[in-house]
């Protein structure tokens, strides 16, 4: 297994397949417009399958699929269906804003999808029109009817202090009712979230009080896997997870890294450069050419890069408003999250 210079293995790939989106929520996209990746640069569903065989050879065994907005790319269960065929892949999962997902989500689950998570941080109309400057949560909801009770449907749920923290209870009812798991994220200071504060921080023990203050009880589980949520259990048996990458990172058994829809391979979400993976493969390089690529850069990864924000004695967003403007491989929108 290939490992990094922590003895951490390259198991987990989140491919982008897009980097526009359809809402523009003030925590990860606070402008209107951005400069977007040329489209002509945007790897075809042959060339990912080329580089996803190339990361499964050494060692990959879950995807991700994200954006932007993935939904937003045309033709997306041919490429899910192209993913689920091959052998040696765990999971193929995606995350969704759920605007478009009544429409495509029966399809991307009949076409082999194993995980589908849908970002849903408030059940209030008025609030989340605020959050995402679009007044659209019923395409949200009408999306989660469509695949309610779907095996291994999350809710991502950013907590944002004095925004919704007072409807984290509500968040988990709803999950139960729809057959999610929902997950907590604290609000981290990566790429286009340039306006990030601590105050605006809802850390993991501060959820755990609003939720128990709600539902009652809580239990914490023992973790399985080297996921990043911590899970816990209600005395219902519901279970909520909650991603405490701001007050308790998670860096010493991070698997992942992420490619770019353009074929920029990042090995941490606060890395500020990564590999281009495109150039070679347009230009014709081998499959061993790319995995040798592929291996010098795992080897030599040493990113904590969590672990280091939270080191700091002052912390503001980590980029400002104009380099995040002016580079798109800054953003967290073209990163996948």
């Amino acid at each position: 297994m290939l490992t990094d210079v922590h003895q951490r293995p390259l198991r987990n790939l989140r491919l982008s397949v897009t980097d526009r989106c359809n809402l523009r929520c003030s925590y990860c996209m606070p402008e209107e417009e951005y400069i977007w990746l040329q489209r002509e640069d945007l790897l075809s569903f042959e060339e990912l399958g080329t580089l996803v065989d190339v990361f499964m050879g050494l060692g990959v065994e879950k995807l991700r699929l994200t954006g932007g907005e993935p939904l937003l790319r045309r033709d997306l269960p041919d490429l899910v269906a192209a993913l689920a065929a091959r052998e040696g892949l765990r999971e193929i999962a995606l995350t969704t804003n759920g605007l478009r997902l009544a429409e495509a989500g029966p399809a991307l689950l009949a076409a082999g999808l194993g995980r589908l998570t849908v970002s849903l941080d408030t059940l209030r109309p008025e609030r989340f029109k605020v959050l995402t400057r679009r007044d659209d949560l019923q395409s949200v909801l009408a999306g989660l009817r469509a695949v309610a009770h779907s095996p291994r449907l999350k809710l991502n749920a950013v907590a944002l202090r004095g925004v919704n923290e007072d409807e984290l209870g509500d968040l988990v009812r709803f999950g139960r009712e729809i057959g999610a798991e929902v997950r907590f994220i604290e609000y981290m200071d990566v790429g286009g979230a340039n306006r990030w504060t601590p105050d605006s921080v809802v850390c993991r023990d501060r959820i755990l009080e609003l939720v128990g203050a709600q539902l009652g009880p809580i239990e914490a589980l023992e973790a399985d896997d080297p996921a990043p949520a911590g899970r816990y259990r209600l005395a219902d048996g519901t279970v909520f997870g909650i991603v405490a990458s701001v007050s308790a990172p998670f860096c010493s058994s991070c698997d992942r890294s992420r490619l770019t829809a353009d074929g920029q391979w990042f090995r941490c979400l606060y890395a500020l450069e990564g590999t281009d993976l495109r150039g070679p493969l347009r230009g014709g390089a081998s499959r061993a050419e790319l995995e040798a690529l592929v291996t010098a850069g795992w080897t030599a990864r040493a990113d904590r890069g969590a672990e280091e924000r939270k080191a700091l004695a002052r912390r503001d967003g980590s980029l400002t408003a104009e380099a995040g403007r002016d580079d798109p491989h800054l953003q967290m929108h073209t990163r996948g999250g």
